[in-house]
């Protein structure tokens, strides 16, 4: 499971890099200035690119037709690394919506601000996390909220 989170970040990295090649958003401007919305609109779209596209190489491999491994120990192998790849995919399928929602609240002129405060969410957080919708403090207490309603 570790390589599906490492393989998120690394999509989100290399969308990144091939975003920053001509301006990187800083602290010192001002807050959601047209140049740094285009940024993240930018980013986000690329990133949704590079989940699509491996996306699609997957459902080739899928295509490309059955596990036909004569061992049973190979064959169960190929079928849990399948698994695994199937799941990436699914988690990768729910990041596309929150991409989405992301540009939808940068069409809307909401991008950038938190959803409970209304605060400024910071250049650092989203360049991190572009589909953020909370400051650290506000998804902080709502984690806290989250742990203290499953213990009941």
């Amino acid at each position: 499971m570790a390589s599906a989170v490492s393989s998120d970040i690394e999509v989100l990295e290399k969308a990144r890099k091939s975003v920053a090649a001509d301006y990187v958003p800083r602290e010192d401007e001002p807050y959601m200035s047209e140049q740094q919305v285009n940024f993240f609109r930018k980013l986000l779209l690329e990133w949704k690119r590079s989940i699509l596209d491996a996306s699609s190489a997957t459902l080739q491999s899928l295509q490309d037709g059955p596990i036909r491994e004569p061992d049973l120990n190979d064959r169960a192998s190929s079928e849990a690394d399948w698994g695994i790849e199937l799941r990436t995919r699914d988690r990768q399928r729910k990041l596309i919506a929150k991409i989405d929602a992301a540009l939808r609240r940068i069409d809307a002129g909401e991008y950038g601000y938190c959803e409970v405060t209304g605060d400024p969410i910071g250049i650092r957080r989203l360049i991190a996390r572009p589909v953020a919708t909370m400051t650290v403090e506000a998804q902080e207490a709502h984690e806290r909220r989250e742990k203290i309603s499953r213990d009941d």
